[in-house]
């Protein structure tokens, strides 16, 4: 198939978030922010497709994204960041500066646990620091504890806040854009899938491929 031209987005700016709790941010972002939808199933031996929305807005200092996702099952077993999280029913974002080589990715579970780091790749990657993974304001519509895999149909929502500084970008000088994926995926559980907001052109499920981002204007 013909690959299918980048998609690209706009992030709207409203301020003072960053003073406000997240319930209050996840209640404005539901007529302030703009909003995409994940839906872009990239190998047809993953067929499953999760209904998967995210809302996107940023603050002075912050980008925040509320995802909304529903489907079936519901795994959460990692509760701290720097873990596996990708096994688990999970939400991602990856980012990379214009003209960088280096690239982000921020992966949550339904419970927020994160999984963060600076990469050259797949492999070669420096995980965030501690004080940066507890700079990243998360809000799950879910329990924090965790638990093994429920079957059935599940809804939930999760919002995070991302500061610009752990990305690498300076808050008062922004570029005009950088790239960017979204991703819905959850490698360990009785329906595995790897969906995507911009389309990858890739033989396996890989999401660690820059020349596949999208562009996210400022």
């Amino acid at each position: 198939t013909k690959y299918k031209k980048m998609k690209k987005l706009k992030v709207p700016f409203i301020q003072g978030l960053d003073d406000l709790d997240m319930s209050t941010v996840s209640l404005m972002m539901e007529t302030k922010a703009q909003r995409e939808y994940i839906d872009v199933v990239d190998w047809k031996e993953f067929p499953y497709k999760p209904i998967v929305a995210f809302d996107i807005i940023r603050s002075e200092k912050s980008l925040y994204i509320r995802y909304f996702v529903k489907g079936l099952s519901l795994k959460a077993v990692f509760d701290k960041d720097d873990s596996d999280v990708h096994l688990d029913s999970c939400v991602e974002f990856f980012m990379q500066r214009c003209g960088d080589e280096e690239y982000m990715n921020f992966e949550f579970n339904c419970i927020g646990a994160c999984d963060a780091a600076r990469r050259i790749s797949r492999d070669q990657k420096t995980s965030l620091t501690a004080a940066e993974y507890k700079s990243i304001r998360r809000y799950s519509s879910l329990e924090e504890n965790t638990f093994e895999e429920k079957k059935g149909i599940y809804e939930w929502e999760l919002l995070v806040s991302i500061p610009f500084e752990v990305m690498g970008l300076s808050p008062t000088h922004l570029p005009e854009k950088i790239k960017g994926n979204f991703y819905k995926c959850a490698d360990d559980t009785e329906y595995p899938h790897f969906v995507s907001w911009n389309p990858i052109d890739l033989p396996h499920p890989n999401f660690h491929c820059p020349k596949f981002f999208g562009d996210i204007y400022f």
